[in-house]
């Protein structure tokens, strides 16, 4: 696994076996084109596969960890059967292959983070959050369906209630109220993101391997026992990408103005 495999996402090992991936377009905050999902996509199995690394300490550059999809390739999918089709098939890859992964991930939310973010964010083993950051789901914002792994983490995170509360009405949260949900195991100051993170990755590179490893395996089948909630989740956000709500939605976000959706219009109108 090298630099030179990938565009957006660079790494660092450490001698110890914590490799630091670093979600790399700081310039857009870190929001993922069609190259930087399809490698966000593929990065998890070349982790597995690298004798090297015991533990994957994932952060962003700059000031975001990631603002989720970038607006223009939403503008390029919305109506668009071949995209989407592609996107359906690589959004359960990053998904399913995170999941899998043999190693522990530790997410060091260091800012925002929302969409494609958030599902590495929180499908992490272990997630440290700055206080300040703000996390969420923008998904029913942008005329969509909440697909990605919101609908299987969230309810698992923080309960159903909380749930539907923050997947209907897309507000955001900060990492302290995160934390105080059980959304992110654990929120403190933006400058203490990093180090922490480090710290429990370097525990867990010093420990014993084949037990954290299964331990992780187990715990992840809490959601693997849920993913043809995930599939169901990933397929509606699909299919209203084929419809005008998310045109307007995308419009609207690069306007900075409030949505008029079209399936929100009264009839007669």
């Amino acid at each position: 696994m090298h630099d030179s495999d990938y565009e957006y996402v660079t790494f660092a090992r450490r001698a110890n076996g914590v490799l630091v991936m670093t979600l790399d377009r700081p310039d857009k905050y870190n929001a993922a084109n069609e190259q930087m999902h399809g490698e966000l996509a593929r990065v998890w199995k070349d982790v597995s596969a690298d004798d090297e690394v015991r533990v994957v300490v994932v952060t962003g550059a700059g000031r975001a960890f990631s603002a989720g999809g970038d607006l223009e390739m939403v503008q390029r999918m919305a109506g668009d059967h071949d995209r989407v089709s592609h996107m359906l098939i690589e959004m359960s890859d990053l998904v399913e292959n995170l999941l899998d992964c043999s190693k522990p991930v530790v997410s060091a939310i260091n800012g925002v983070a929302v969409g494609a973010g958030l599902v590495i964010a929180l499908l992490a083993d272990i997630s440290i959050c700055a206080a300040d950051a703000k996390l969420g789901d923008g998904h029913i914002k942008l005329g969509v369906a909440a697909g990605d792994h919101a609908a299987l983490m969230w309810p698992l995170l923080i309960g159903l209630a909380k749930a539907r509360y923050y997947l209907l009405t897309g507000e955001m949260l900060t990492g302290a109220e995160a934390e105080r949900l059980g959304m992110v195991s654990k929120s403190v100051e933006p400058g203490d993101v990093m180090p922490e993170a480090l710290r429990i990755a370097d525990g867990l590179a010093a420990g014993p391997q084949q037990a954290i490893r299964l331990t992780r395996r187990a715990l992840n089948n809490w959601a693997a026992g849920s993913r043809a909630i995930f599939d169901q989740s990933a397929a509606y956000e699909m299919l209203t990408f084929m419809g005008p709500d998310v045109v307007e939605g995308a419009a609207a976000l690069r306007e900075k103005r409030a949505p008029a959706f079209p399936s929100a219009a009264r009839r007669g109108d």
